[in-house]
């Protein structure tokens, strides 16, 4: 009985002494930013520890010049080893997300000496090159501590602006020059609001139903443009070698432009929606490639069914080869774009499905070129026997 009672207390002070522990390794974390001490001698008033990428903030707000003096804080950086990390804190006045957003850049470089600049991101194939902000920015500088690298800045928010989007990041350096970061993990979701004056942070979350829209437009893009209208074009090039010359090539030639049109314009309309941040997640400021891109094959498209539908001149009218040459480039124009934005799409996913969305589509259109080749092929086999004169094709037997 005595030992049970003894077990009993030796767990008890056991579980008090855990509890204890947990409570003040609870609290010691909870701000640690707040009894940090700078080595340049500045203080903040309010700081926050964001709640990945262990970065930390603090600041200074001053309501009546509408300024805010800020430090950004980056952990698990050693001064000793070379360098190998960027960070950058920014703040996006447009809306949520990476593009738009006015960053504070900072590194070591390869010879000790620190980089600290403003860079405006305005695609996701930034290479956080330098520029000017759309809000000045004065005192910007940086350091490396003994396991942190930090950045110093005055900035002049707009009129009657105290909250903001805020975004932060690290990446590897590659010499001197940020490479890309990690698009998984904490770095996709390392962004969401700020309030200066009450220090509340709301991080963003991922939006389901705008991953859902990326992955239904950047299927009915990539199989409507990127496959059966490439499709669509080898029939028309080959099917009467191979379909005879009745009326079938060209029926199937037109299911598949029309089929592939149509699914690239659902595509396409939903892939402004995302831009326009119906979805969720916000709208993007500014167009990047892949918009431009999208933006002249719909119109390209909508001329090839106009002008195909409703200006085609009969076999024997002497404008049909103009219209057959207007005809053939802007197909293979629209072709050759089509196949260059799905691969700009895939770049820009940032979903984790990995590299096989991509592989699959390579795997496809190598498909289709090698079978394009070898009707091409064939079919120049077939125009040089045709070309023989009978003398020619006698002689050849009589060698045989």
């Amino acid at each position: 009985m005595k030992i049970m009672m003894a077990s009993s207390k030796s767990l008890l002070v056991s579980l008090l002494f855990l509890s204890f522990l947990f409570l003040f390794t609870t609290f010691a974390s909870a701000e640690p930013c707040a009894n940090h001490r700078f080595d340049e001698g500045k203080t903040f008033a309010s700081c926050t520890d964001l709640p990945s990428l262990n970065f930390s903030l603090h600041w200074n707000y001053r309501s009546s010049s509408h300024t805010v003096d800020i430090a950004i804080r980056h952990g698990g950086v050693d001064k000793e080893k070379p360098p190998s990390t960027w960070m950058a804190w920014a703040i996006n006045p447009y809306s949520k997300g990476m593009v738009g957003s006015q960053s504070l850049v900072a590194f070591r470089r390869d010879d000790g000496t620190m980089a600290a600049y403003t860079s405006p991101i305005t695609s996701y194939g930034t290479q956080l090159q330098q520029g000017n902000l759309s809000f000045p920015v004065n005192g910007l500088s940086s350091v490396v501590n003994e396991n942190e690298m930090i950045i110093f800045a005055t900035l002049t928010l707009p009129e009657n602006t105290t909250t903001v989007n805020h975004l932060w990041q690290e990446g590897p350096l590659v010499g001197n020059v940020p490479g890309i970061h990690r698009l998984s993990g904490p770095n996709v979701g390392s962004m969401g609001t700020l309030d200066f004056l009450s220090g509340k942070i709301v991080l963003d979350k991922p939006s389901s139903s705008r991953n859902k829209g990326k992955i239904v437009h950047g299927v009915l893009c990539t199989f409507g443009w990127g496959f059966l209208i490439p499709i669509g074009a080898l029939v028309a090039r080959y099917g009467k070698q191979y379909l005879g010359q009745g009326p079938a090539w060209f029926y199937i030639h037109i299911a598949c432009q029309c089929i592939g049109y149509l699914l690239g314009l659902v595509g396409g309309i939903i892939g402004i929606l995302l831009w326009k941040g119906v979805f969720g997640g916000g709208s993007i400021h500014g167009i990047g490639s892949h918009q431009y891109i999208g933006i002249v094959l719909l119109c390209l498209g909508v001329i090839q069914v106009i002008v195909g539908f409703f200006f085609r001149p009969q076999k024997e009218d002497k404008k049909r080869i103009y219209f057959n040459v207007f005809h053939y480039l802007i197909g293979y124009g629209s072709i050759g774009l089509s196949i260059a934005n799905v691969f700009l799409g895939f770049k820009l996913v940032h979903l984790k499905v990995g590299a096989w969305p991509q592989l699959t589509y390579i795997v496809a259109i190598s498909f289709l070129v090698c079978i394009a080749a070898i009707l091409e092929g064939v079919g120049c086999w077939k125009r040089i026997k045709a070309s023989k004169t009978p003398m020619e094709k006698e002689n050849q037997l009589v060698a045989a």
